[in-house]
């Protein structure tokens, strides 16, 4: 294999952390979508679909948009896509008529199992030879850099 044009080892914290984080999430959907296109499914598409399964489910539009870390109308296209295939559906918030809550139909059920088998298949192959301890300790690296940010942007 080539020597990439850009090495980490010769940078110092934190640019050494920040490159390589950057490369992976990049090829981390890369690959994802790879894994995921026989089905007609992106990663954008499995990440809405893994928020509203996982917990999301009756989240306002503009909540669900802020939680992934995309803007309102790039969820919007999705959101019109995954409801025009009857996977999804928004409605009315009856505690803010601006607002618009959304929701799984059960249509959506059969892909999820389907696409949610690949993506952990993928992260099992992915991550194999990373040990438990080590995942916990890139797990809280990662949320003290997103608690860091929530209190800036």
């Amino acid at each position: 294999m080539a020597e990439p044009l850009l090495s980490t080892r010769s940078l110092e914290p934190p640019e050494s952390f920040v490159f390589p984080l950057l490369s992976l999430a990049r090829h981390w959907r890369w690959w994802l979508d790879r894994r995921l296109k026989p089905e007609g499914v992106t990663q954008g598409t499995w990440f809405i679909l893994a928020y509203l399964k996982l917990g999301g489910d009756g989240m306002a539009q503009k909540d669900l948009a802020k939680f992934i870390g995309i803007e309102g109308p790039t969820l919007v296209g999705h959101l019109d896509r995954l409801e025009k295939y009857g996977l999804v559906e928004r409605r009315e918030d009856a505690g803010d008529r601006r607002s618009r809550t959304v929701h799984l139909t059960p249509a959506a059920e059969p892909l999820w199992s389907k696409v949610s088998h690949i993506a952990s298949a993928m992260r099992t192959e992915l991550l194999e030879g990373v040990s438990q301890d080590d995942l916990a300790a890139c797990t809280r690296v990662f949320e003290r850099i997103k608690a860091n940010a929530a209190d800036r942007f």
